[in-house]
């Protein structure tokens, strides 16, 4: 579990984000939405502890993120996996390579448990005989799933995942989507997904935190959007079509349970 309390953070004059408070919770989805500039990215580097806050704090597990010394915050980013928005893989190196990069920097198991290791977590995410190949000859759904694996090898306790459909079509799309709620409940991480993908909320949101001009604007489960009378929120989320019929269709179905 993640908590942020009370966060502020400002760049000169400008106040990027405003007194926002949310707890991430374990076992679950928790996403963060909202439009370009609405403080999504620099909550989240607040929350990995790339950014200080000017204000506020954040807990991990019950432990202050901003009063821990430089040993214990080695201990925690140990335990924090990242996925990347581009994937962020070395060109130069096997998939097999590049997953067990985190196991090379900060394990001491050795060869022959690191090997079993890797294979262990792309067998999790369907890219079993893959070790040997390079990113050039993936696509970019298997790219994510090098990613994703790479991210659960030191098996975390928090993922992070920065818009993990970005760039991929609509069925690999649900196909990653799946496998990171997968592992979520399977593991029981705590999960934040940055993301603007809607299908996405819909799909994994177990807990939303809408963010419009560096506030929190709404707070939620995907369930709740479709009641939602919050006409900020409603305006951002339901702009697809698709989820303005999915929207009107749940209206329905409980107006017929009534």
């Amino acid at each position: 579990m993640i908590e942020i309390n009370h966060i502020k953070k400002s760049f000169g004059d400008k106040t990027i984000l405003e007194d926002i408070s949310a707890t991430m919770q374990a076992g679950k989805c928790n996403l963060i939405i909202g439009t370009s500039g609405s403080g999504k990215t620099v909550l989240t580097k607040c929350i990995v502890g790339l950014f200080t806050p000017d204000s506020g704090d954040i807990l991990y597990s019950g432990e202050s993120m901003l009063t821990m010394n430089k040993h214990e915050k080695k201990i925690l980013r140990q335990q924090i996996g990242m996925l990347f928005q581009g994937s962020a893989l070395f060109d130069s190196k096997t998939v097999e390579e590049n997953v067990r990069f985190p196991l090379d920097m900060f394990s001491k198991l050795s060869i022959t448990e690191k090997q079993k290791r890797v294979n262990e977590v792309l067998e999790r995410v369907n890219l079993s005989g893959s070790n040997q190949k390079f990113p050039a000859e993936l696509s970019g759904g298997m790219k994510k799933r090098v990613g994703i694996a790479r991210a659960i090898v030191l098996n975390p306790k928090y993922l992070f995942c920065d818009e993990p459909n970005s760039g991929l079509d609509p069925q690999t799309s649900l196909l990653i989507d799946k496998l990171i709620k997968e592992i979520t409940h399977e593991f029981n991480t705590t999960t934040i997904v940055v993301t603007h993908d809607m299908n996405s909320v819909m799909e994994i949101g177990d807990h939303i935190i809408y963010l419009h001009n560096g506030r929190k604007q709404w707070e939620g489960s995907n369930k709740d959007i479709i009641f939602s009378k919050d006409q900020l929120l409603n305006n951002f989320i339901f702009a697809s079509e698709f989820l303005q019929d999915a929207k009107e269709m749940r209206m329905i179905e409980a107006a017929q349970k009534k």
